[in-house]
């Protein structure tokens, strides 16, 4: 059952068996999502279906992850709501296709490496704020529209949902422990399905959220005005949307290489983001990104190739095309028991075992991203703040570490010892160090053990020397790297210092490593 399929340019050990059912698996869990997320922004349903084929399909084939699942995310169609809602779905379709084409963009100029300035501590938010929307979002199940207002179900309706969500969950824990040959995730659908169609249990199904027939995805250019203004008008919701879908894909692609113990590609993975997207646009989608609640769907069923997403994408279609009359039947129970284990999966337990072990700030910014995340939906800014304030944490730490050790050898010469990094948040306590009035004649400084990082420490080096020459007195540079002198020369015209050179003083060789 396990081989190696050959799949354009990739060559990957594939278990059919596990690939097939963890497809199909991901393909009931996606499309319900999809057509929610359709309907809360006033989309057409189908629009939601097809954003999860084409996302689904190119991502599959052309992603830098193996067993990543993209289609019609929530992240990226709540930022749309306001433009459909003011200019309409022509537009939406037009900020689509230009959001393509930024996340094509980001993927050429090699930039998805940038996704590894993310912290632990924003990983550990994000992906527990995740967890929480995923299972707080089923709670919307439970309710139903009674005079025009959703209100939540009572009575025997209730009951019965409640019944089934929980042996959905029930079968999902318990049939591990016996074979794990088929995904538990699937057969929980299964089960539920075959017992509400066989002792006709009323309660609600698919089709209570919107009719999933229709035909391929229909070619279509978006009727919009091609001028300057329609560009003003969709250009900042592309930008927001291109950044959202990027934040969110690439963040499920560092959690899967975790999980699977390898790297994926992030720039290949922004390039097919944004081709499915621009596909979306054209081809009646609402477009969208990566979807983590469904990657841990297809990872947890055993999945760690490309063609389970292949396999999902394909049943989406033909559930458009030809099955939806069966998927219609199925109860939403079952799915909301799905997505309640895959948010109970989802979040990061092993955070709270070594919270008492993390720095105070880590434990506040993961806190802060979890929250933000919950409270806005809003996971690209989450983010954004979680490593904003992380970055001055650590200049802030950074800038205390900086030290000097002083001393005067036999020919009067004074020396400082530099410790830790020069830049912005050290300069004025490097400046602090020097002892101008009583210094030497001579004054070396000795940068072995430290590096000057901007134009901040320029600066610092700058004044220094001007009170060193109003004091006529001589000021040298040792040890200095060899991205130091560069910033050195770049500012010549700034600071006029002497740079004297340790000939056995070796330069580390620092590789670059990026996808």
């Amino acid at each position: 059952m396990t081989e190696y399929l050959n799949l354009f340019d990739f060559k990957q050990k594939v278990d059919y068996k596990n690939e097939i059912l963890a497809g199909l698996t991901v393909a009931m869990t996606m499309m319900p999502e999809s057509l929610s997320f359709a309907i809360l922004a006033g989309f057409p349903p189908l629009t939601g279906l097809y954003a999860a084929f084409i996302m689904g399909l190119v991502t599959a084939i052309f992603g830098g992850r193996p067993g990543m699942v993209s289609g019609g995310a929530g992240a990226t169609v709540i930022v749309l709501i306001a433009l459909m809602q003011s200019h309409g779905l022509e537009y939406v379709f037009a900020a689509v296709i230009l959001a393509g084409f930024f996340q094509i963009l980001v993927g050429i100029f090699r930039l998805g490496k940038f996704i590894r300035l993310v912290p632990q501590p924003v990983m550990y938010g994000f992906v527990n704020g995740l967890a929480v929307i995923i299972f707080t979002s089923q709670f919307e199940q439970f309710k139903t529209i009674a005079n025009g207002q959703k209100v939540w179900l009572s009575g025997n309706p209730f009951w019965v949902m409640t019944g089934l969500v929980a042996l959905t969950i029930a079968v999902v824990l318990i049939l591990p422990k016996l074979t794990k040959a088929i995904p538990a995730s699937l057969v929980a659908i299964i089960v539920v399905f075959t017992l509400v169609l066989g002792f006709g249990i009323d309660t609600k199904t698919v089709k209570d959220i919107a009719s999933v027939s229709g035909g391929f995805p229909p070619f279509h250019i978006p009727s919009i005005p091609l001028n300057l203004e329609t560009l003003q008008v969709i250009f900042p919701y592309a930008l927001i949307m291109a950044g959202v879908g990027l934040t969110e894909s690439l963040l499920t692609l560092n959690l899967v290489d975790e999980i699977i113990g390898n790297r994926g590609n992030g720039n290949k993975e922004c390039i097919a983001q944004g081709s499915a997207n621009i596909l979306n646009g054209f081809f009646f989608g609402m477009g969208g990104c990566a979807m983590i609640a469904q990657t841990f769907v297809n990872i947890s069923a055993g999945a760690r190739a490309r063609l389970s997403g292949i396999i999902a994408a394909c049943t989406i279609l033909a559930v458009i095309l030809f099955g939806a009359p069966v998927i219609e039947k199925i109860p939403m129970a079952a799915l909301t028991g799905v997505m309640i284990m895959v948010a109970i999966g989802t979040f990061e337990w092993g955070s709270f075992r070594i919270i008492n072990k993390m720095p105070k700030q880590d434990i506040f910014v993961g806190i802060l991203v979890a929250v933000i995340t919950i409270w806005l939906h809003n996971l690209a800014l989450a983010v954004l703040i979680g490593v904003i304030i992380s970055a001055l944490v650590f200049a802030w730490e950074s800038a205390k570490r900086i030290r000097a050790r002083k001393f005067t050898d036999e020919k009067g010469v004074k020396h400082y010892e530099i410790y830790g990094p020069l830049f912005f948040g050290s300069a004025m306590a490097f400046t602090e160090k020097f002892d101008v009035a009583n210094d030497p004649k001579e004054v070396i400084i000795d940068f072995k053990e430290s590096r000057i990082a901007d134009m901040s420490g320029i600066d610092a080096l700058n004044k220094l020397t001007e009170r060193y020459k109003k004091a006529d007195k001589k000021l040298l540079l040792r040890h200095l790297s060899e991205d130091c002198r560069l910033l050195l020369k770049n500012a010549d015209s700034v600071i006029e210092v002497n740079v004297i050179e340790d000939p056995t003083y070796k330069l580390p060789v620092e590789g670059d490593e990026g996808n």
